[in-house]
């Protein structure tokens, strides 16, 4: 076998491949020898065909399978041969060749990038820090009341955060569109459920007052036949109501599932979910950044094969995951196009981890898998039956297993940088600007 690798642009390599005609010829002599003794041929006792006769019929077809056959174990053997690692299957062009003329054929392919992983020592992350205090807790404790209020009747002037029940006609040119009366409707002020203008166009309103909106629905509203068409809305307001927030008292605690300790034992609940769900975040925020840090120190070309293969992961994942809501199939059907930024940074960040894990020679040790296990098993019912679940099946494990390595490059990354932490409130903290990707 002679092999030669030519270089194409970026990670593309093509390998050309020379098999000699006596290797063809014995593996065709050999299937043509087995066929002998197994196939059945008019005129001929099973097992007495002659080779002559048996090459006469099938030689053609049996050259056609030992040169698919060669061409897969030689390619396999060329790679292995010149140290190639590809990434996807290659593209095979076959040049014909006719019995006694050997073969001839070049495989193109990407192969996986070369990483050397940058050194992170000088360069600096900013991450953000925060700490639950009393003031976090009242706030978190204000919110809950506000889920819990109960509504009553008031008689004033409607202000945000109140809900009104009204009539309304919404018209367009002067004729009432589709969808633009209702009656009885309840809408809760500043919640920006209606178009922009209505809700704040009712604030100061009284029960009984009718008034008069000139309003202009968005360019992207989803009923495309009214999309950045002017609108009159005339709203008659026929109740007010205002919230009436529970007491912060034992029943306010037995209602949130706190059936001893009363007051100072729902705080101590609340601060204790506030800390889980801060430390959560707090991890992933540092991941994102950690991870934005490594594809700027590690520059990379992925192939073109892996990309696509995760962009179609992914959009065959959304897919799934509409139709599981109740959408149709041919609905949920998505472009893999839409998710290549996304999936070419996947792949970016998972080639230069598995090279940090393999020169770090990183592994997840048993009881750090369970610690893992066990964290995400907690906020459940019955933890100990997610933690046999989780430890029941090898797949969802490993999961886990694929997290925690990634927490560890995160912890050690972090060890090389120069750390900035930016104290940040809890409601910062959850609630970033912006959108991440991931």
């Amino acid at each position: 076998m002679q092999v030669s690798v030519e270089s194409g642009d970026g990670l593309e390599r093509k390998l050309r491949i020379a098999v000699p005609e006596d290797q063809i010829s014995e593996a065709v002599q050999e299937k043509l020898q087995q066929l002998t003794r197994t196939v059945k041929i008019k005129g001929f006792r099973p097992g007495k065909v002659p080779l002559k006769v048996v090459r006469q019929r099938y030689g053609g077809q049996v050259r056609e399978e030992v040169i698919g056959d060669l061409v897969q174990k030689t390619f396999y053997e060329a790679v292995s041969q010149e140290n190639l690692r590809p990434a996807g299957m290659p593209s095979i062009d076959t040049a014909a060749a006719g019995e006694g003329e050997g073969l001839e054929y070049t495989a193109t392919f990407e192969v996986y990038p070369e990483i050397e992983p940058a050194d992170l020592s000088g360069r600096k992350i900013e991450v953000p820090a925060t700490e639950i205090g009393d003031a976090d807790v009242e706030q978190m404790l204000e919110t809950i009341r506000k889920q819990n209020a109960s509504w009553e009747e008031v008689a004033r002037p409607c202000e945000k955060g109140d809900r009104v029940v009204i009539d309304y006609t919404g018209t367009i040119d002067g004729e009432v569109f589709a969808g633009g009366q209702g009656e009885d409707m309840s809408i809760e002020l500043g919640q920006g459920r209606m178009i922009p203008g209505f809700e704040d166009g009712l604030v100061g309103a009284s029960a009984g007052e009718t008034r008069t909106l000139e309003l202009t629905f968005p360019e992207d509203y989803h009923a495309s036949e009214l999309a950045g068409k002017p609108v009159s809305f005339e709203v008659t307001v026929k109740k007010v109501e205002g919230p009436r927030l529970p007491e912060v008292d034992d029943e306010l605690a037995k209602r949130l599932g706190i059936a001893e300790g009363g007051v100072e034992a729902m705080r101590a609940e609340i601060r204790k979910s506030m800390e889980r769900e801060a430390d959560k975040a707090l991890k992933e925020r540092r991941k994102q950044a950690v991870m934005d840090a490594l594809l700027e120190a590690n520059p990379v070309d992925v192939p073109e094969a892996l990309v696509s293969n995760e962009a179609q992961n992914m959009a065959s994942q959304m897919a799934s995951n509409l139709m599981q809501q109740g959408m149709q199939r041919e609905q949920a059907t998505l472009d893999p196009s839409i998710f290549r930024d996304q999936a070419e940074r996947r792949v970016k960040l998972g080639l230069v981890l598995a090279e940090i894990v393999k020169r770090q020679d990183m592994k997840v040790e048993p009881s750090r898998l369970r610690e893992a296990v066990e964290a995400i098993a907690a906020p459940y019912e019955h933890p100990e039956e997610v933690v046999k679940w989780y430890f029941g099946d090898k797949q969802r494990l490993s999961e886990v297993e694929s997290a925690v390595l990634e927490e560890q490059v995160v912890e050690w990354a972090l060890e090389q940088m120069e750390v900035v932490e930016n104290k940040a409130t809890f409601d910062d903290l959850m609630n970033p600007q912006g959108n991440d990707n991931n």
